[in-house]
């Protein structure tokens, strides 16, 4: 992340019951520069990036990394970003484990943050699919990473695996 400047920051700014609180150092993406991935693509590198940027003072800063993967998404105008996690994907209700909701679009994912059904640490997770479909990512898939091969059983598969968070469902054109 801060090789090349590659995620460019600024120090998070965050208000605790109406004062801003410190958290030390955790930055906000503010750019990321794509013509760095362009450049290692061309040459058929894979990169491995840690969510770290940097501010205009040379600062690093720790970034979320799902927020890193979603900004990273979409300036790549990916069309799919899969995130790993210990859970099944969205549940509708969390205490049965069977309950996962397969799909979901930005309408749908607001009613459930509403109704608290997605709630905890799925918050930030969910925040972070929508950030990358604002992006311009078509599809952000969320998958149970303690599952075999569940990547495999979400690209090859018409069930797939986990929770796929799509901008409107009655567009998609599965």
């Amino acid at each position: 992340g801060i090789d090349a400047a590659f995620i460019e920051c600024e120090k998070q700014k965050t208000m605790v019951d109406g004062k801003e609180v410190d958290l030390g150092f955790v930055g906000n993406i503010t750019k990321v520069k794509s013509e760095v991935l362009d450049h290692l693509y061309k040459d058929q590198w894979i990169p491995v990036i840690a969510p770290i940027g940097t501010d205009s003072e040379g600062n690093s800063y720790n970034i979320n990394a799902d927020t890193a993967a979603a900004y990273i998404a979409g300036e790549m105008k990916a069309s799919r970003l899969i995130t790993m996690t210990d859970i099944e994907g969205i549940l509708m209700d969390k205490n049965d484990h069977s309950s996962i909701i397969p799909c979901i679009d930005l309408k749908m994912a607001d009613k459930l943050f509403k109704h608290e059904i997605i709630s905890g640490g799925m918050i930030p997770k969910v925040e972070c699919c929508i950030e990358a479909i604002e992006h311009g990512v078509e599809r952000v898939t969320i998958l149970d990473g303690r599952v075999p091969h569940a990547l495999l059983i979400e690209m090859l598969t018409d069930e797939g695996a986990g929770t796929m968070v799509i901008k409107d469902k009655s567009n998609d054109k599965q």
